[in-house]
């Protein structure tokens, strides 16, 4: 690969989110417990949330109007003020989750930075205010050259990012976690990718495991080095 740049995703890849979002939907299957099973409650979610994106997009904001359209729908309008409370306390939680670099990731970046010519970047989507405010709590803002954030991870959107760090896409590797958002749309492109899976995946993120001769999937994230240097 002669790139660039190299863009990274935000959640799941620098940081954890997605475990702090299974731990509120399980408190929030226990909050409404009287109205079906854990499975049924996740199941209704996750129709709620998909009903809601083209309108709510992403991020934890988007994510508690669903809890609390869903609950209202399960329990037939019949779910008390108090548990709406807690459902709403719940998921303003996710607003300050500690966003602490994964391992080896300060390290990596770090070396990127000093060391090597590539320009660094932030790509990822979700709520512009609560990414960014992760961002800063990660302690990770000083080494990107570029941050950018979207409502979706389209190939329109990686074409523009791409013309904005005047590369071309064969210039650019992206760094994700998501098959779905992170290296999908930015292979259609004509760009390059690494797979860096986590160990755990939102519904809405799965796809099936596929092969591209311009994706590599590592385990760890120092492995990066390897690759580009």
């Amino acid at each position: 690969m002669k790139i660039k740049v190299i863009a990274f995703d935000a959640d799941d890849t620098l940081w954890d989110c997605q475990s702090y979002f299974d731990k509120v939907e399980t408190q929030y299957t226990s909050i409404l417990s009287a109205y079906g099973t854990a499975e049924q409650v996740k199941s209704c979610l996750f129709k709620t949330e998909t009903a809601n994106m083209p309108a709510l997009g992403y991020g934890c904001k988007a994510f508690t109007i669903s809890l609390v359209e869903n609950a209202i729908k399960m329990s037939r309008g019949d779910i008390p003020a108090s548990a709406i409370a807690d459902i709403v306390t719940l998921g303003k939680s996710l607003l300050n989750i500690p966003a602490h670099p994964l391992p080896q990731v300060e390290d990596t970046l770090n070396f990127f930075r000093k060391h090597t010519p590539f320009k660094l970047a932030v790509f990822t989507k979700g709520e512009l205010l609560d990414q960014e405010n992760k961002l800063k709590r990660s302690g990770l803002t000083s080494y990107f050259h570029h941050v950018k954030i979207v409502s979706d991870k389209t190939p329109a959107e990686f074409q523009n990012l791409c013309e904005t760090l005047h590369a071309r896409p064969q210039d650019l590797l992206m760094v994700g976690n998501s098959l779905k958002s992170d290296i999908i749309p930015a292979l259609q492109i004509g760009a390059h990718a690494v797979h860096i899976p986590f160990h755990t995946t939102w519904l809405h993120e799965s796809v099936d495991d596929f092969v591209h001769n311009d994706l590599i999937t590592i385990q760890h994230f120092s492995e990066l080095l390897q690759i580009c240097l």
